[in-house]
């Protein structure tokens, strides 16, 4: 009998020392909590920018975009012209080509094809020149863009500034400031 109250007593003492450990646990986990709820509470600054936007609508971008339209509008207007030239051949082909001799007609379609990959050829080529202008021209905005968002974040100070976003407040959108840093 007496060893059976011993037992229940050591069996006792050891769900309190097991309590106590919870407990001894669950107040140094609220401890670390307190002390770090205030770094929490500390508000975050963010601001986001569009990209797109501002490679549309600014002063630089539209500038960027007319000097590039001014430069390949002479190769355009050639392809323009070499595209029409050979709508008109294939026309007169089709209107021609009950009247001409098979030898005939083998040779102006070998010619409107030849005239055909060498509008394609020139239209890539266009295509391709215009984009590299493109991106240089624009890097350059980007980077102005680049800067006048960094020089915003410290003297606003913004702690995360983003750059397209599926959906954002325009609470955070700082978009027109840089802009207006850009000259518009």
């Amino acid at each position: 009998m007496k060893s059976q109250i011993a037992l229940k007593l050591s069996t006792l003492t050891c769900g309190v020392r097991r309590s106590n450990r919870a407990f001894v646990l669950a107040l140094a986990l609220g401890a670390a909590t307190m002390v770090a709820a205030p770094v929490f509470a500390q508000s975050t600054k963010i601001g986001f920018v569009s990209t797109e936007k501002i490679l549309r609508d600014s002063k630089p971008a539209k500038a960027a975009q007319a000097k590039i339209e001014a430069e390949f509008k002479s190769r355009d207007a050639q392809l323009q012209t070499l595209a029409n030239n050979l709508r008109a051949q294939a026309q007169k082909l089709d209107k021609d080509a009950p009247v001409l001799s098979e030898s005939e007609r083998v040779k102006r379609q070998r010619q409107l094809s030849d005239l055909d990959s060498t509008l394609q050829r020139k239209r890539r080529e266009f295509q391709e020149d215009f984009n590299r202008r493109r991106n240089e021209e624009f890097s350059s905005i980007v980077e102005k863009a680049d800067a006048a968002i960094k020089k915003i974040a410290q003297t606003q100070g913004y702690d995360l500034i983003i750059q397209d976003a599926v959906t954002v407040s325009p609470r955070v959108d700082i978009t027109d400031q840089v802009m207006k840093a850009l000259g518009g």
